[in-house]
């Protein structure tokens, strides 16, 4: 099992705008859920906290395994998604780790 973290910052002038890219991130990566072979979790949030310093936007993804991690990158479904966002995220983190690895 491999977890998959992504946080981006939306593109938008305003937070309405920031807002609203947010909200459209979430119902595309939300499609995802049952349509990817080895993807067993998907859980994406919307940030509240308003801090200057967070992202607006967080995807939590479990995958049974590397090699299905690695099939999801070029999976026509998810570029799909990452073709329909286009600007919409401005800005992206990831971490990637196993679980049983954590001390």
């Amino acid at each position: 099992m491999i977890k998959h973290i992504v946080m981006w910052n939306m593109s938008g002038q305003t937070a309405e705008e920031r807002g609203k890219a947010a909200r459209i991130v979430k119902e595309k990566f939300e499609e995802l859920r049952g349509a990817i072979p080895g993807l067993v979790e998907l859980e994406i949030g919307i940030d509240e906290s308003a801090v200057d310093y967070a992202c607006d936007v967080v995807l939590y993804s479990v995958f049974d395994s590397q090699e299905a991690l690695t099939a999801y990158a070029d999976h026509p479904l998810h570029l799909k998604v990452r073709e329909d966002l286009g600007t919409l995220r401005i800005a992206r983190h990831q971490v990637d780790y196993h679980p049983a690895t954590l001390t």
